[in-house]
């Protein structure tokens, strides 16, 4: 604790008591270069997406705008501020309108405590890289990645129409079961950095922790002396940003574009830019409270200037990058989940692990005060083989689970013609009894429709209805 202390008491590293001080234009300046950094790093992770992606396919990517292809996404953005808006007849208007607006602001709040960099001279003022921090910085962002719910399900409302109402549902369903998951797995980064300040959390990274009481100091990251935060939290943003695999609400095979369905032109827009915007500021979270912030990586760590100056700024945005390149590597690679299985796995295995490691966390916490070991010690000899212990009942528990469709994919595979030993469709009208989804009746008769000119009713029962011209008069 007396190095995190050292650490605080730097120069260069930002206090509590450095923010709320600063003239009226430096405030204005961080504003602006927030904003603008936001916008630019908008436009970079489109045309890095399609790049990756394209990459990984084997194919070009946009290779036309720009040098190689790099301002396609400025130019998407202008085509869309001079599309036509249209505005379905029976939408709410002032929900519709502001629907976009709410959804995008949070997005751009929440960037507002992610520590940028160390205190720095700007224009010969002393300032922090960051524009505000608090006691509680991290539920800051938490309270704002929640309020952009709102402005998705407002959209669904205020379209007018069935699809993009079910789009809504479907999202607020989804991002609050997922928020969920993502505060828990902040909870264990908390009880050991001893506080929810951005700032502070990043000085509790800075010189690794003691191991064995030598000399040397272990790694400093909260994602390697977190492990299962560390994972719960990535899969849990991934679900509460709405990417794929877990981009349910915008199932075009289910309900055309989602919550969005209706609108068009800047307030399209909008919704895409806060989607993008939220994945920059939960990859800066996620550097900040598990990849040791603005703090340089070893071994660059061993230069003495790399935390110092603007340095630190292309050590933050390499590993914000390097997590834009896993959303990216996951849309590319994985399939999307059913809506019923992505909902099992947050209520039924990401909020247990994340309670479960709470209390794992606390109890190593506990013995490394009361026994005065080293908390390096602790999370070696007892966490790192209770993180094996819960992956490993993880695994055999999906391998159990899992074992009939294993089976019986082998047994399709060797040209079996009942791969299961049961019946391929379950009885009519129920379920199956391996826990399908019911099937309707294959014998139902639909009522005739107003609009045809037949008035029979047709279905797999029903008699085929005559034609006009086969009837004898």
């Amino acid at each position: 604790m007396s190095a995190v202390t050292d650490v605080v008491a730097s120069a260069d590293q930002p206090t509590l008591a450095d923010f709320g001080s600063d003239v009226w234009w430096i405030v204005l300046v961080k504003i602006v270069g927030i904003f603008g950094v936001l916008v630019a790093m908008t436009l970079f992770a489109i045309v890095f997406e399609r790049k990756v992606v394209a990459r990984m396919q084997q194919r070009t990517g946009p290779n036309r705008v720009g040098p190689r292809g790099y301002l396609q996404s400025l130019a998407d953005g202008l085509k869309l501020a001079f599309k036509e808006d249209v505005m379905p007849a029976l939408a709410d208007k002032p929900v519709y309108f502001l629907a976009p607006v709410i959804a995008t602001i949070p997005a751009f709040l929440a960037f507002s405590v992610i520590p940028l960099g160390p205190t720095v001279s700007i224009f010969g003022e002393r300032t922090p890289l960051q524009l505000t921090d608090a006691p509680i910085g991290v539920l800051i962002v938490l309270a704002c990645s929640a309020m952009g719910v709102y402005g998705i399900v407002l959209a669904g409302w205020a379209s007018g129409s069935t699809y993009p109402l079910l789009g809504g549902l479907r999202s607020a369903a989804q991002m609050v079961s997922y928020e969920i998951a993502m505060g828990l797995s902040i909870v264990a980064v908390f009880l050991y950095a001893g506080s929810m300040s951005t700032s502070e959390i990043v000085a509790a990274q800075a010189d690794g922790t003691s191991l064995f009481g030598g000399t040397g100091n272990g790694p400093g990251w909260f994602a390697v002396l977190l492990p299962v935060s560390f994972v719960i939290y990535v899969i849990a943003v991934v679900g509460e940003t709405n990417r794929a695999p877990f981009d349910l609400p915008e199932a075009e095979s289910e309900l055309v574009g989602g919550f969005h369905t209706e609108y068009s032109s800047l307030k399209f827009a909008l919704f895409f830019l806060a989607e993008y915007v939220n994945m920059v500021t939960v990859s800066a979270l996620a550097a900040t409270l598990f990849l040791g912030g603005w703090r340089a990586p070893w071994p660059i760590s061993v230069w003495d200037g790399a935390n110092t100056g603007w340095w630190p700024l292309l050590w933050f945005f390499g590993k914000v990058v390097a997590a834009l390149f896993v959303f990216i590597w996951l849309r590319g690679t994985l399939p999307r989940l059913r809506y019923d299985q992505f909902m099992r796995f947050g209520w039924k295995v990401l909020v247990p692990t994340a309670l479960v490691w709470i209390l794992v966390v606390a109890t190593m916490r506990t013995v490394s005060r009361e026994a005065g070991l080293d908390g390096g010690v602790v999370a070696v000899l007892v966490g790192v083989p209770l993180a094996l212990l819960v992956i490993a009942g993880l695994l055999i528990a999906s391998r159990r689970r899992n074992r009939d469709t294993r089976l019986g994919a082998r047994a399709a595979a060797a040209g079996a013609l009942q791969p299961t030993g049961a019946e391929v469709l379950p009885p009519r009208g129920s379920a199956s009894a391996a826990g399908g989804f019911p099937v309707p009746p294959l014998d139902l008769v639909v009522p005739p429709s107003p609009r045809l000119r037949t008035r029979e009713p047709v279905g797999a029962g029903a008699p085929a209805p005559a034609r006009e011209e086969d009837v004898d008069v």
